[in-house]
């Protein structure tokens, strides 16, 4: 796209990730003329959510990446510097896409009998439809995955490159309901936490109901888990019930508890998701964290966005948008005019665009000005499974944290999506991994794949018998027939992964140089916590820098609120109160 743009900005914003959109949306909230440019055809960068087709895309363009700079023609005063961008995918490595199902054109010929039972393609659209309109229709029916499958049905994924989850009383909650942008999302309640326990994974109990009805645990260890999460919550890692212990670790704290291995196993793995190594301060604070987010939407602490995490940034971008902010997609920035400590103007094509602040994403600086590439690099895995690691009689959204086994492990972050949150299709699971970089993404990650996943090729006469909620296996067919499937015999079976993709995703933790232009501000990529509060806090904090006396994302007036001059005919009268929280966001509840 090479229209000529307006030449004058407050603020131009390159990048459409998660940070970048939320100043964008908050500098053009309060007036500002901003410009946000992206060269990709799609919202959110490394934040974005892709279906499957669109995901394929990606990954071929990351692996044919061409050199898209170009010869900058534009004219320099004798004090001027041209710096170059850098280009924004050039540190997304180790790539590695995996199929374990065969194409359609590999399959043996359906009998007869085969026919009656899979029906044509039209019946068992038809019949996905039915499933789909009727959540009640647990009817048994077989379907055969396959390549070509999953292929036609790409518009029914939605693969996030950087999945997170949102604390219900969290940053990004907080300011999605006091923006009032929560109307422009939709959020399902996470239904259960998990933790793996002698052999097996089993619900974390995390309501006060809930564990008082839990079975595994005794009358006393339910006293001492309540205490516990009593003192943490209500006093917090600076009280002095802490005295002594803020320098060392959680666990050393939890040892002079005299708490049983159940207990502490619960507070350590599913509260606090800490290690050995996590710090006493960062416990307490996690637990509460945990605890203060409960009971708001759901029995967990958690929300899924609705279509994946990567529609949340195009919230804030349509916010911005609504109050005159100016998007460019598929616009190359070819990088910045530097005038002593400060960045003049961006440089797009053939245009030169002066501005008074630049918000850069970090796969965009140019790297004169970046002192560090950063630490904590991210090791992803994505995986299409057949059944859910934890079966259940509903549909679940499951989160499980996984500890460290040895001293070269990092710990990993699982999250299993079904049909409900629109993530894949009918009779399909996403499970998403995510952890700190130390090797490849997949050896990194390759101790809980085989944990909890089949990697096996599946045989070519495999098939699926596939209701609402759970998944089985059999490779008899006299096994697959309509009322004889043996879902005991099968309660334990892991999920066969159909289709894997593994990557290294950039360090979160990249620093500017302390030579870099005062007026250019750095967003970074996505993080390794779990929730958004890291990114909300830098938004909030570019914001701050650029603007220090305005109100950082005030809320925003409905529609109906919005009088125009002259109308005889004024809308209801603007109510200057934050909404009630649970009209604000929806949840579903199990």
């Amino acid at each position: 796209m090479e229209d000529d743009l307006p030449a004058e900005y407050d603020v131009v914003v390159v990048g459409t990730g998660m940070t970048e959109s939320i100043v964008a949306a908050a500098a053009s909230r309060i007036g500002k003329k901003v410009l946000h440019l992206d060269s990709n055809e799609y919202y959110g960068g490394l934040w974005a959510t892709f279906n499957f087709d669109g995901l394929q895309k990606w990954m071929e363009d990351l692996k044919t990446l061409k050199d898209t700079s170009s010869d900058v023609n534009i004219s320099l005063k004798d004090v001027e510097k041209f710096l170059r961008a850098s280009n924004q995918y050039s540190t997304v490595e180790n790539i590695e896409e995996t199929w374990f199902i065969s194409s359609d054109a590999d399959l043996p010929q359906l009998s007869s009998k085969d026919t009656q039972t899979e029906g044509t393609e039209e019946n068992k659209e038809n019949d996905t439809e039915k499933d789909d309109a009727d959540p009640n229709n647990h009817k048994e029916h077989v379907q055969r995955w396959s390549k070509d499958r999953i292929k036609k049905e790409y518009r029914r994924f939605n693969i996030d490159l950087a999945p997170k989850l949102l604390f219900a009383r969290g940053e990004l909650v907080e300011l999605l309901i006091s923006s009032n942008i929560a109307r422009y999302a939709e959020f399902r309640a996470v239904s259960r936490v998990a933790t793996y326990m002698d052999g097996k994974l089993i619900q974390v109990p995390c309501s006060r109901a809930d564990v008082f009805a839990n079975k595994t645990v005794s009358v006393i260890e339910k006293r001492m888990l309540m205490q516990l999460l009593v003192s943490c919550m209500e006093q917090g890692a600076e009280s002095s019930e802490f005295d002594g212990y803020r320098d060392k670790t959680f666990i050393e704290y939890l040892n002079t508890k005299n708490l049983t291995p159940i207990v502490k196993h619960y507070v350590m793995q599913a509260i606090a998701m800490a290690t050995d190594k996590t710090s006493c301060r960062d416990g307490v604070n996690r637990t509460k964290h945990f605890l203060n987010s409960l009971g708001r939407y759901g029995n967990t602490p958690f929300l899924w966005p609705m279509y994946g995490s990567g529609e949340l940034p195009q919230c804030f971008c349509r916010l911005c948008a609504v109050f005159g902010g100016v998007y460019c997609l598929k616009r190359q920035f070819d990088g910045v005019v530097v005038e002593g400590d400060k960045c003049k103007s961006i440089v797009t094509g053939k245009q030169k665009l002066a501005l008074e602040h630049l918000v850069v994403g970090q796969g965009h600086l140019p790297p004169e000005i970046v002192d560090s590439a950063g630490e904590m690099k991210i090791s992803r895995g994505i995986f299409i499974t057949d059944r859910s690691i934890m079966q259940g009689e509903k549909e679940n959204l499951t989160l499980l944290y996984y500890p460290p086994e040895g001293p070269d492990q990092e710990p990993v972050t699982l999250i299993e999506l079904g049909p409900s949150t629109n993530a894949c299709p009918q009779g399909l699971f996403m499970v998403q991994m995510t952890c700190k970089r130390t090797k490849t993404a997949k050896e990194d990650l390759d101790y809980v794949v085989k944990k909890f996943l089949e990697l096996d090729i599946v045989e070519t006469n495999v098939r699926y018998p596939t209701d609402m909620h759970t998944q089985t296996i059999s490779t008899n067919d006299d096994h697959l027939q309509e009322g004889n499937v043996d879902r005991d015999k099968n309660e334990n079976l892991k999920p066969h992964v159909l289709w894997s993709l593994y990557l290294n995703l950039p360090a979160s933790d990249i620093k500017l140089s302390k030579s870099a232009p005062s007026n250019i501000y750095l967003c970074s990529g996505p993080d390794l916590d779990l929730d958004f509060d890291f990114s909300v806090n830098q938004a909030k904090k570019i914001f701050k820098a650029m603007y220090p006396d305005e109100d950082f994302l005030p809320r925003a007036p409905d529609p109906e609120e919005i009088v125009l001059e002259g109308d005889e005919t004024p809308g209801p009268k603007f109510d200057d109160h934050i909404p009630e929280d649970e009209e604000k966001i929806s949840s579903e509840k199990e």
